[in-house]
């Protein structure tokens, strides 16, 4: 199993000290949202680029992927009724795909739940085909790139569409596409009222795309009352035995701290 973190906690810190941090900590990768180099990936420049991949290498990592794909710029939706707003969504999508491979990176985990919610006096069949459609239109450039784009469900306390790995897997299904996966993430499964490790067996190994580990207390995983014994088994069950990104929503007392903590409570499911 490889470790990686989610670079957003680190703020406005350097990309470089940021995996100087997480290769010392004992980490593998390191998993970036866009808007924290550049509100708009478009604006990322060249420069941009190859320092962040020389940090990366430097530091002996990898970059996993992108996340929080639609945090910036404004005015982005992928189920929005507003045809210029749809298509301005989904050529952006095919722009992160772009940054993705420049970067080094395999996947892009869609989850980003306000640009995704249902507009007003929209149906929810009418947002999933305007979901459908966009990623449809972009997978097979997906392909070429040797990049998934993972469809991550997320509690109905942030957005109305999508909200367990069931109807997750719908769309994944309906889509029926090799580069379309199912991401999954603890802190959004424990919100489903079912077991986590039953959520996680009710999928295969080769429907999982990527893997974001926390607490449903916005922590680290080990941070919080998540027993991930039970958690780790289903893993392994399913034959998972690639990321698993640390994602964390609370940065107190600090980052470090929290990627220490985080990395030496995976370490005891999955030692060296």
């Amino acid at each position: 199993m490889k470790f990686a973190l989610c670079n957003e906690m680190f703020e406005d810190r350097d990309m470089a000290e940021v995996c100087s941090v997480a290769s010392r900590l004992g980490y593998h990768g390191i998993e970036i949202a866009p808007f924290t180099l550049s509100r708009s990936a478009e604006d990322i420049t060249a420069e941009q680029k190859r320092e962040l991949r020389r940090a990366v290498r430097d530091n002996g990592l990898e970059v996993v992927g992108l996340h929080w794909l639609f945090a910036g710029p404004d005015g982005l939706h992928i189920t929005t009724t507003d045809d210029a707003i749809w298509g301005r969504t989904r050529d952006y999508l095919s722009c992160l795909l772009d940054l993705c491979a420049e970067l080094g990176g395999k996947v892009l985990v869609l989850g980003s739940p306000k640009q995704r919610s249902l507009v007003a006096g929209q149906t929810k069949e009418g947002a999933w085909k305007r979901a459908a459609d966009a990623l449809g239109s972009v997978l097979d450039k997906a392909a070429k790139l040797d990049a998934a784009i993972c469809l991550e469900p997320l509690s109905p306390a942030e957005t109305d569409f999508i909200n367990t790995v069931s109807e997750g897997m719908e769309m994944v299904r309906q889509i029926n596409h090799p580069n379309l996966k199912i991401h999954l993430d603890v802190k959004a499964m424990c919100s489903e009222g079912t077991p986590v490790p039953d959520i996680i067996r009710s999928v295969r190994g080769e429907d999982v795309g990527h893997f974001h580990v926390n607490d449903s207390n916005l922590y680290g995983p080990g941070m919080g009352d998540v027993d991930y014994g039970p958690i780790a088994e289903a893993i392994n069950d399913i034959g998972w035995d690639r990321w698993l990104s640390v994602e964390v929503f609370k940065y107190d007392p600090d980052p470090e701290t929290i990627a220490q903590k985080s990395i030496e409570y995976l370490r005891k499911f999955w030692p060296d």
